[in-house]
């Protein structure tokens, strides 16, 4: 049973990583820029949780939508402050840009929550599924954190194919200038893409610091770095791809903690990535775009 167990537990912390894989896909899909706060807006969303359960005493269901709402805001503003007046920048200086976002929300949770970690309360309260008799058992969260993953896929998936907003996402993908003629607005457009990144990884953030219950300023660094391999694992740019390089991200660091070291998972996570690079340098769903120079 316990390769049963290292391979749920792999597919529960691979839909987290998918989750926040998404935010950087969809961001880079569309504005062509990687924000590397992306991995800070999913502590935001832990702490933003953290306070209105603990100190609001909401219930849970509010606490995550208060989160939501708190880190879509937060991509806006990041993104109309920050990102917006370098829409025609070089790339490194959007690239430096993200950096020194990141390092501002990071010291702004330092100085406003402190250093200290914090005990993340649980927002999952159902209780845990018991098979074969006990001998395989499934944490309440890692069933909603796979259930959660599917959702947002399905939903993203229906949103950029069936809506008006998600083909004008699609359109300002393939040609920010053609767009423009046609009438899109590209400068809501991104922005939109990073209300829902930033929407997306306060689900990420809840779900993380529930599966591992300790809250931090440098929480979702980690993570964000891991999901952000991820999203090149799958093909970034590609929601498939997202989803599918996260939950292959995960089972490859659950078993190489298991089998190998848990010292040596994190490079052998990023050794994989590696060589996947390597063989197939878009990703595994991701299309190799041919340039004429």
């Amino acid at each position: 049973m316990s390769f049963l167990t290292n391979l749920i537990n792999g597919i529960s912390l691979g839909s987290i990583y998918a989750i926040i894989a998404l935010g950087y896909t969809m961001v880079y899909g569309i504005a062509k820029m990687l924000n590397f706060a992306h991995g800070d807006v999913i502590m935001v969303g832990g702490y933003l949780c953290f306070i209105v359960v603990s100190h609001l005493n909401l219930p849970p269901i509010a606490a995550i939508l208060l989160a939501v709402v708190g880190c879509t805001a937060l991509g806006i503003v990041v993104e109309r402050l920050a990102y917006k007046p370098l829409r025609q920048a070089a790339s490194l200086a959007v690239l430096i840009t993200a950096i020194g976002v990141s390092y501002f929300l990071q010291n702004s949770a330092l100085l406003i929550w402190g250093a200290d970690p914090k005990a993340f309360p649980s927002v999952v309260p159902f209780p845990s599924l018991n098979l074969f008799g006990g001998q395989l058992t499934i944490s309440s969260i890692t069933l909603v954190t796979v259930l959660v993953c599917v959702l947002i896929m399905v939903a993203l998936t229906t949103f950029t194919s069936k809506t008006k907003m998600g083909k004008a996402m699609r359109a300002c993908s393939e040609d920010k200038g053609a767009a423009q003629l046609m009438g899109i607005n590209v400068d809501t457009t991104i922005s939109m893409v990073f209300a829902i990144g930033s929407g997306l990884a306060a689900i990420a953030g809840v779900l993380l610091c529930s599966a591992y219950p300790t809250l931090m300023p440098t929480t979702g660094s980690m993570p964000g770095i891991k999901a952000f391999t991820a999203a090149v694992l799958g093909g970034i740019g590609s929601i498939p791809g997202a989803a599918l390089g996260g939950v292959l991200l995960g089972v490859i660091e659950i078993f190489a903690k298991a089998y190998i070291s848990t010292q040596l998972a994190d490079a052998i996570v990023f050794a994989v990535l590696i060589v996947v690079l390597l063989i197939r340098p878009a990703g595994l769903l991701g299309k190799e775009i041919h340039e004429k120079v």
